[in-house]
């Protein structure tokens, strides 16, 4: 034979070989920027490119607006673009809550959870409906200020406007990437490289991080590209990357992540080994500590190799500590069903961001309490929109020792619900940020839970006398040492003489946007003589502050570390001096839109005090 032939033959298989990894990649739409995509693929056949604007916001983990108004709110992502490609602060884009580190370093901050994937930093999310579903070919963000942060857009299978829910709600990544620096706050349109997938979507979602950004970023406008039908990929390309072969065996096995989570935990034929080799030598608690280190998934697919394995990855001490946000899109109530015999020594449980569009039951959330509640003393649920009264009842007795309870953005739950949470005696933190909490519920809260040290009530919309409330606060919760009353419309200088009166350990106070305090009534003074533990106050957007305010801060507070006078017009660059000469632990200071401290004072005082993060908003 000739040796031409068996070149030929293998030059045939590789190509082979090359075009079925092409098929399969094509087929589950796992093509992205990183794999072997270069110039000369095109989509066949030839379809009219759709460009939409977001139709509605659907869902949001958080916001720096109000419920009542649309300023700096999400729903400003709906149609559109309000302001690009200007750069600087508008009322008219989307801003999230909070930004940098800031709230990683005041005493509200929460200790984070071992064993969460690296590659999972998300810390918001915003999800938009588009009128059209379609196979997307490109998603352009438009962020007006301080750019960078969406570090995952997402799309899903519902259509929210279908009067027929699937019977399975699918989620994939169209684009993945780690928090990065963006150099300067200026305006830009953000387009990055995206996958293709195999159903059309016209639910997208966006996923934040904001931890590397100097101030709020801001949002104008999604649009989404994308054709009706789908693309098929032409075989003409000019480059296959070798490792895509490798690579796509390990996909086949192990699945997305969590994909196959659930037949993972439900293991029941397991291989015989005649020994476990060095395993065997290893003291069981030393396997436990190295274990300790591998995320959810990766317990779930070594306790496939052997019953030595197997035993350990379902010890109910590996799950002491679990998260399953980072997992939120795949978790149901088969997942649940799953893990209940391994975690029934559970103590700290984040639920948050999973069990929407129908994913996990009030029956499914409510048998794996009764097995796995009785040790808990952590739960996050935030943003969990199956929770109802049940759900809260249901915890409430199942969970004698919880001591911290998040109910942040989970708006479905009904006021009278949480009349419940008055029945946990022990707890010690509670978020109720974005609820419909009423007056009642909170009252009785306050009067039976008087071991609260934080109390989140920001955006609690619904509650009319927080006068009322905060006399509660100081009359119950003596041991109060953080306090959120964000954009809180109602409370006086009479509520606020009660609450420093009766919480004198109080070392963080959110008072951002209460339009009701005056400075003239001698409340923010009275705040800085009894509060001397202060290491955080927001006084943002309050326009009354003063020279003699920041004085009295720097004269008692003078562990403050961060402070927010956004908006003043009546503070001069002198008590700012004062104040930075007296507090030296002081690390931020937003002066963004105070008249009187202009660039230059800024950079004066950035000059004399470097240590301190001082920020100067603009608007163009």
């Amino acid at each position: 034979m000739s040796p031409v032939f068996p070149m030929l033959t293998v030059l045939s298989m590789f190509y082979y070989m090359c075009l079925r990894r092409r098929a399969r990649t094509a087929t589950r739409g796992e093509m992205n920027s990183r794999r072997a995509i270069e110039s000369n693929t095109r989509a066949l056949p030839i379809n009219v490119e759709i460009v939409q604007y977001a139709k509605e916001v659907l869902d949001f983990s958080s916001h720096y607006g109000s419920e009542n108004s649309m300023s700096y709110t999400m729903w400003n992502l709906a149609g559109i673009p309000n302001v690009y490609p200007s750069s600087g602060d508008f009322t008219q884009t989307a801003v999230f809550r909070t930004y940098g580190t800031w709230w990683d370093r005041c005493p509200s901050a929460r200790l984070p959870f071992k064993r969460t994937p690296s590659t999972f930093c998300s810390q918001d999310y915003v999800e938009l409906a588009f009128e059209e579903p379609v196979y997307p070919t490109a998603v352009h963000i438009l962020e007006t200020y301080h750019p960078g942060a969406v570090v995952r857009i997402l799309a899903c299978s519902a259509n929210p406007y279908s009067q027929n829910p699937p019977a399975e709600v699918r989620w994939e990544i169209l684009w993945s990437e780690a928090p990065t620096k963006v150099n300067g706050p200026q305006a830009r349109q953000f387009t990055p490289c995206i996958k293709q997938i195999n159903f059309p979507t016209n639910l997208i979602r966006l996923e934040v991080n904001s931890s590397l950004l100097d101030y709020y970023t801001e949002l104008d406008a999604v649009v989404l590209h994308g054709v009706k039908e789908r693309p098929v990929l032409s075989l003409k390309t000019s480059m296959i990357d070798m490792n895509d072969i490798d690579e796509d065996d390990d996909e086949e096995k192990y699945g997305c992540g969590m994909d196959t989570l659930n037949k993972q935990f439900n293991i029941v034929t397991l291989r015989e080994w005649p020994t476990n080799g060095y395993f065997d030598k290893l003291p069981y608690e030393l396997i436990q500590l190295i274990l300790s280190h591998l995320t959810v998934p990766d317990l779930c697919r070594l306790a496939q190799t052997c019953k030595l394995l197997y035993q350990h990855c379902c010890d109910p001490l590996q799950y002491i500590h679990l998260s399953l946000q980072p997992y939120w899109a795949r978790i149901n109530d088969t997942s649940l069903e799953y893990l209940q015999s391994r975690c029934t020594l559970i103590q700290w449980l984040n639920l948050s961001w999973t069990g929407n569009r129908g994913a996990i039951s009030v029956s499914g959330f409510s048998r794996f309490l009764k097995v796995c509640g009785s040790e808990l003393v952590r739960l996050e649920l935030s943003c969990g929109h199956f929770l109802n009264e049940t759900c809260l009842e249901v915890i409430t007795e199942m969970c004698p020792n919880l001591q911290e309870l998040n109910l942040s953005s989970c708006d479905k739950i009904p006021p009278q619900a949480f009349n419940h949470i008055a029945k946990v005696g022990s707890l010690k933190r509670l978020i109720l940020y974005r609820t419909k909490v009423e007056q009642t519920a909170l009252l009785s809260i306050l009067n039976f839970c008087s071991e609260l040290q934080h109390l989140s009530l920001g955006s609690c919309v619904m509650i009319e006398d927080y006068d009322l409330i905060a006399s509660m606060m100081g009359a119950k919760c003596k041991k109060l040492r953080s306090l959120d009353l964000w954009r809180c419309k109602n409370i006086t200088e009479s509520g606020i003489a009660e609450l420093a009166s009766g919480c004198q350990l109080l070392e963080e106070l959110d008072l951002g946007w209460c339009p009701t305090l005056q400075s003239s009534t001698g409340c923010f003074t009275n705040l800085a003589r009894k509060l001397p533990n202060l290491q955080k106050l927001f006084l943002t957007a309050n326009r009354s502050v003063c020279d003699t305010d920041i004085e009295e801060l720097a004269a008692n507070c003078t562990h403050l570390r961060q402070l927010d006078i956004l908006g003043t017009r009546m503070v001069s660059p002198a008590s700012l001096r004062k104040l930075l000469e007296s507090c030296k632990d002081l690390s931020l200071l937003d002066v963004s839109f105070c008249s009187q401290i202009d660039n230059r004072v800024v950079l004066e005082l950035n000059a004399n005090f470097p240590n301190v993060f001082i920020k100067k908003s603009f608007t163009q």
